[in-house]
């Protein structure tokens, strides 16, 4: 069996029985490479699209049976099984793609021989400028492979400073920084890993760094945070992140992180996308978790798909969400807690209060919702093709601030806050996996559980909310049994950003009265 490598990671390669192959024709890169990627028949109608968007179908199809001649003349072997309807790799090769194995270590807790195969972005230096459609597809692939990057490099980083081995974890948050150098999230680990070590000029150093390229990029300093790293502890005013543990279900490991002491235990639930370690580089989050875990016990985590837990293929489900919250309470010695749903996870919480109503002392929803899409009884939501284009803006503008003028109108212009959210969507997920999750979104309906819900609840809702409708809180709080509505001044989505003290209020009272 002949054996057919690809190197897809940095500029591709081909080899074939070890060779080195040159294809100096793109386009015939281009198919090889898509073919692999899909691993199963693609429409031959697909593939002369992507490579041949300007021509005629006729002209296309012609296009596409020279390229594969060309192929076949510059491995001297068939490497593509055609059908009349359809294009891909021959059965009969033994086929190696380094993308996919990286992708094999990564879901397998391998995560020093991912960061080893790791070696360039995907398809470095490698473009068809004429074919949109195919450069569209190799972002986003490229988007979500660096993200697994990100995520094994800042669990590679936790795991070897706490195993004692700060030099190893240097060279791995070394990496991280030079993914993202405007994150003080990976320049943290670096200091973080020069202390251990016993290097504190290095640590200095790379405040230094950390504080000019913010200064040159961003125009503003480092975050309080990020100093005191460098301060004696009794110096130290601003909360220390706690350790991000982990705890397996349904064969996903989740990220999970526990702040201050209860009774009670409070379980925050996010929205579509979060990240356990990057929210403390934020000081309006950092001030809310500080806050909140002064009520009582706090416990954050990542839904499997996004942050620090594992990546998965599937869109996430409310049935999934129930899953998620029930491992990180037990695996957090949680018996009872009040559970907070934030934005789309709003949905998963209503399903877990069905579920199981004796592990809550009440449930509170934030800028939530009941069904993601619009309906003939249910009006203040988008439609689907409002969905629709509003995915392809926050895909368009990945990388950036995307929609934070939707979440936090009151944030637009504060570089240092857009850069953090930039960041955060980077680490947190890739633009090609967080459109299945609005896909997921727009298809949500719990209307038929809200009768069900049997424990005390609380909907808190911002008057002028951009991204979730007010009147979608009041359908919450008309339709579950004893539920309260409570409306608060001003138009951010984000529970941290804007007048805190009406929601941590709204919390506090009711924690107490449900103790």
């Amino acid at each position: 069996m002949e054996r057919l490598e690809f190197r897809l990671l940095g500029f591709p390669e081909f080899r074939m029985n070890g060779q080195r192959m040159p294809l100096a024709l793109r386009k015939a890169a281009a198919l090889l490479i898509f073919l692999a990627e899909a691993g199963r028949p693609v429409a031959r109608e697909t593939a002369a699209t992507l490579l041949w968007p300007e021509a005629d179908e006729e002209t296309a199809r012609a296009r596409l049976r020279r390229t594969l001649y060309k192929i076949r003349i510059a491995f001297r072997s068939e490497l593509v099984a055609v059908s009349g309807t359809s294009l891909s790799l021959h059965p009969a090769l033994s086929v190696e793609i380094d993308s996919r194995i990286f992708e094999h270590a990564c879901d397998h807790g391998s995560l020093e021989t991912a960061a080893n195969i790791y070696t360039g972005d995907f398809l470095a230096g490698f473009s068809l400028p004429d074919c949109q459609e195919f450069e569209e597809w190799a972002f986003f692939r490229r988007e979500a492979l660096r993200s697994r990057l990100t995520q094994a490099l800042e669990r590679l980083v936790e795991t070897q400073i706490a195993a004692g081995e700060p030099l190893i974890a240097g060279v791995h948050a070394t990496r991280l920084v030079g993914l993202d150098p405007l994150s003080e999230s990976a320049h943290r680990h670096l200091i973080r890993a020069h202390l251990t070590a016993g290097n504190r000029a290095a640590a200095e150093r790379q405040l230094e760094a950390c504080a000019r390229h913010l200064q040159e990029e961003l125009g503003v300093t480092p975050d309080p945070a990020t100093v005191a790293l460098l301060q004696e502890p009794s110096k130290t005013t601003a909360p220390e992140a706690p350790r991000t543990r982990y705890v397996e279900v349904d064969g996903i490991h989740l990220a999970f992180q526990t702040v201050g002491s209860g009774p009670p235990d409070i379980v925050l639930v996010p929205g579509f996308v979060s990240h356990v370690e990057r929210i403390w580089e934020d000081s309006r989050c950092r001030a809310w978790i500080a806050a909140v875990s002064r009520i009582g016990r706090l416990i954050l985590f990542d839904r499997r798909g996004v942050g620090l837990s594992d990546r998965v293929g599937a869109r996430p489900t409310v049935d999934a969400t129930a899953r998620d919250i029930l491992a990180v309470m037990n695996a957090a010695g949680s018996r009872r807690a009040l559970l907070i749903g934030s934005s789309e996870g709003g949905p998963g919480c209503i399903r877990f209060a069905v579920d199981y109503p004796d592990r809550l002392v009440g449930l509170v929803l934030w800028g939530s919702l009941a069904k993601g899409s619009r309906a003939p009884d249910y009006a203040f939501a988008l439609t689907s093709e409002q969905y629709d284009l509003w995915k392809r803006r926050l895909v368009a503008n990945w990388g950036g601030p995307a929609e934070i003028e939707t979440f936090a109108p009151s944030l637009v212009g504060d570089r240092q806050a857009e850069a953090w959210w930039a960041g955060l969507l980077r680490a947190a997920s890739s633009p090609g996996a967080v459109a299945g999750v609005i896909d997921a979104l727009r298809d949500t309906d719990v209307r038929h559980l809200l009768a069900m819900v049997s424990v005390p609840t609380l909907v808190l809702h911002r008057s002028g909310d951009r991204a979730v409708h007010s009147e979608a809180g009041r359908f919450l709080a008309a339709k579950i049994p004893g539920g309260r509505f409570v409306e608060v001044a001003g138009d951010d989505h984000w529970f941290w950003v804007g007048d805190q003290n009406p929601l941590l209020c709204g919390i506090s009272e009711f924690a107490e009265r449900h103790r």
